[in-house]
């Protein structure tokens, strides 16, 4: 009779074996999967260093612009890019590297577009791709800015930023911040006071929670253009206009082109009182000789007149800064741009913006401007003022108008005002009604030459993904 032993000794064995299989597969599939965990764990530290390395290229340029705000070359003279730069850790060890790719500001823009790819060196592979934008403030950041006292009245509505370094009457309606130099001032007649001590700003209109003041000045010298570089400009692009004696007449159209006139005389002169002083003035043209239909050599141009000029018209997509000035500068010759008409954009949303750049005023004539007046551009008085002139023709239709609506921007030196009351409020000559709007495209992309500050400002920033 043979034993059951070997049987059960050979049933054990293959128990044994298929546990130890199964053993060792699970086992190595456990080992298999906690090397891709930590293959994924790596690569998502990877994955997380790679941002931070990228928004440190965005970091490192920033300090590029801070010291030298025109190198969009990476302190490289000019070659061309990508400019790859190690990314080291606290101790020094080098463990990543970015590469910047820069888009410099155009002619119509102070924008600069960096894109920054940031990665490891243990996972090159794994990418990270930031793009940030950094911008120089312009002068028309601000809805209104002005460099003396200035009184908004009851019927004066302002739709952005203003700022003044004296003081502010401020009667009429603002939705944005208002902000003064002045802890206190004296208010002269002109703005109502028997030149009383009165704050900052005060008044009886507008949102007192907006209003701040005394805050620093807005340094006009230091910001205002050079008119010089403004010539230059247009001498190189053929759109200089040396003097005639009187001056010129623009109209602007929406095609990108331009009639020119030569102004050859100009109405009788009226009695006014231009905020310093009364005298006799025409601002009227009487007579002209047309030169020609121009086409501006670009989208974005500068027309430079070494004379006074008169401007009026629509633009439609094409950016332009208008500027009369007499070089060298002395102050008996400076120049003034006088508004002729309507100067309006065809679509406000579209790509428009207009600088009307004056060395001495910008002026409102008393017959030519229409009774509702509408000006879509920056006005910039650099050493005078933006003013209506006060017109002792009380009795003529054209002495006190109905409305006048600035899209953009107001920059005066001196004194300011569309409207001239009397000691009851009633409004005596200029304009009854007058808005002012600001255009928040114009601080980082103004028109062609204007002024910017110095320091580059951070726009905004975006992760992006290549294809």
């Amino acid at each position: 009779m043979m034993s059951n032993n070997d049987g059960n000794k050979g049933y054990i064995l293959m128990v044994v074996l298929v546990v130890t299989a199964l053993f060792v597969v699970t086992a190595a599939g456990l080992a298999s999967l906690a090397v891709d965990q930590n293959k994924l764990g790596l690569k998502r530290i990877a994955w997380s260093r790679a941002f931070e390395i990228a928004e440190a290229g965005l970091n490192y340029y920033r300090w590029v612009l801070a010291h030298n705000p025109t190198d969009y070359y990476d302190g490289t003279g000019g070659s061309p890019g990508p400019y790859i730069h190690d990314y080291s850790d606290p101790y020094g060890g080098v463990i990543g590297k970015f590469s910047l790719d820069i888009t410099p500001p155009d002619a119509c823009s102070s924008v600069v577009l960096i894109k920054s790819t940031g990665w490891t060196l243990a996972e090159p592979n794994v990418k990270r791709v930031l793009q940030g934008q950094y911008g120089l403030p312009s002068l028309a950041e601000f809805a209104f800015l002005t460099n003396s006292n200035v009184w908004f009245g009851e019927d004066e509505e302002l739709h952005g930023p203003v700022h003044s370094n004296g003081g502010i009457r401020q009667d009429g309606e603002n939705d944005s911040i208002v902000t003064s130099s002045k802890e206190t001032y004296i208010c002269g007649p002109e703005h109502g006071c028997n030149n009383e001590t009165k704050p900052g700003i005060w008044g009886d209109g507008g949102k007192q929670t907006l209003w701040e003041y005394p805050v620093p000045q807005v340094d006009f010298n230091a910001i205002i253009s050079d008119l010089a570089d403004l010539k230059s400009q247009a001498q190189s692009s053929g759109t200089y206009y040396d003097s005639t004696g009187i001056g010129y007449h623009v109209v602007l159209y929406n095609n990108r082109t331009y009639d020119l006139y030569r102004v050859t005389s100009l109405k009788p002169a009226l009695k006014v009182y231009t905020g310093e002083k009364t005298t006799y003035v025409s601002l009227d043209i009487q007579d002209e000789d047309f030169l020609g239909n121009y086409t501006l050599p670009n989208n974005c141009s500068i027309l430079f007149f070494e004379d006074d000029v008169w401007v009026e018209g629509e633009l439609d997509g094409y950016s332009l800064t208008i500027v009369s000035a007499e070089l060298p500068e002395v102050s008996n010759t400076n120049t003034s741009i006088i508004i002729n008409g309507d100067i309006t954009f065809k679509n406000r949303l579209d790509t428009n913006s207009l600088a009307l750049i004056a060395q001495k005023d910008i002026l409102i004539p008393f017959y030519s401007a229409p009774n509702n007046l509408d000006i879509n551009a920056v006005l910039l008085a650099k050493n005078g003022k933006v003013v209506r002139y006060y017109y002792y023709n009380t009795n003529s239709p054209y002495s006190i108008r109905d409305s006048i609506e600035v899209y953009g921007s107001i920059i005066t030196n001196k004194i300011w005002t569309w409207t001239w009351v009397n000691s009851s409020g009633n409004v005596v000559s200029g304009y009854r009604n007058t808005e002012t709007l600001y255009d928040p495209n114009l601080k980082y992309y103004p028109p062609p030459g204007f002024p910017t500050k110095t320091e580059y400002e951070f726009i905004k920033w975006e992760e992006i993904t290549e294809k």
